[in-house]
């Protein structure tokens, strides 16, 4: 069980980044990271609670208009802050992944990547592993300039070799923040909007009771087997890139989830008193 976040806007994100893990909270308290990108990546994760791991100084450091972030409670891997996430590779582009799920085949996917991609990981994250494999398939795609089709068509091969839960956000630096969740949608993953000026500004997250306090209105639920793409100029782009069956974990209602949370249609407070 973890909490993810990701917003793009047209001023720095550091401070919604920040208030909307507080929010998101009660999905983790053994670690957090955020990372953002203003021209440069700019990452702060440590093991503790999201207010002990941030300081002022931490959060006048990580500038920029994009960014991604993630409360952790371990299931797949180990405690260590090296597991702490968002996770990055440098290639192609950099990206930053934050992950909410486990993957159920991780161990013959990062053999996968040793022996066909060689690619070493650094952890026994799962999360680690869900990074390289999208990271590989974007770079497949062979993308000259990056745009919404080539994040789809990496997408689409995410959900051909990984089995599990996986609702994942992810920051590809200088082109825009992905988000996507699993075929099944066995963990949340919502998407909201707030008006800056014409603009708009976009946020996604595990759980939209992190949405007013921010002052974002709730769009929707991103569907199961579906992408989301909000590039580098606020434009939001979206596909289906694999057939769905709904079977969500039933455990987001019972105990996960936030008590003032909508998910997928159902009140989580109206579902507890039920």
């Amino acid at each position: 069980m973890c909490g993810i976040i990701a917003v793009s806007g047209f001023q720095d994100v550091i401070q919604d980044l920040y208030d909307g893990l507080i929010l998101l909270q009660h999905r983790g308290q053994d670690a957090a990271g955020i990372m953002t990108y203003d021209n440069q990546f700019h990452l702060k994760k440590a093991n503790g609670m999201v207010r002990d791991v941030f300081h002022v100084k931490s959060l006048e450091r990580l500038r920029g208009t994009m960014g991604v972030g993630h409360v952790r409670y371990p299931t797949a891997g180990c405690s260590s802050e090296f597991e702490a996430q968002p996770f990055f590779v440098n290639t192609p582009f950099g990206i930053a992944l934050a992950h909410n799920g486990n993957l159920t085949n991780s161990t013959a996917l990062s053999k996968e990547l040793l022996e066909k991609e060689y690619r070493h990981l650094n952890t026994n994250s799962d999360s680690e592993v869900l990074l390289n494999i999208f990271s590989v398939a974007l770079r497949n795609t062979k993308p000259e300039k990056l745009t919404a089709d080539h994040v789809f068509r990496a997408v689409r091969t995410v959900f051909r070799k990984c089995t599990g839960a996986y609702s994942a956000v992810a920051l590809v630096g200088g082109h825009g923040i992905v988000g996507f969740r699993d075929p099944h949608g066995i963990r949340p993953l919502q998407l909201g909007k707030r008006k800056y000026g014409m603009k708009e500004e976009y946020i996604i997250a595990s759980e939209n009771t992190a949405f007013k306090a921010l002052g974002f209105e709730f769009v929707r639920d991103i569907e199961p087997g579906e992408a989301v793409f909000i590039d580098k100029k606020n434009r939001l782009h979206s596909a289906q890139c694999r057939k769905s069956h709904f079977s969500p974990c039933i455990f987001e209602w019972v105990y996960l989830a936030a008590p003032d949370s909508i998910l997928d249609g159902v009140s989580v407070y109206k579902s507890r008193v039920r």
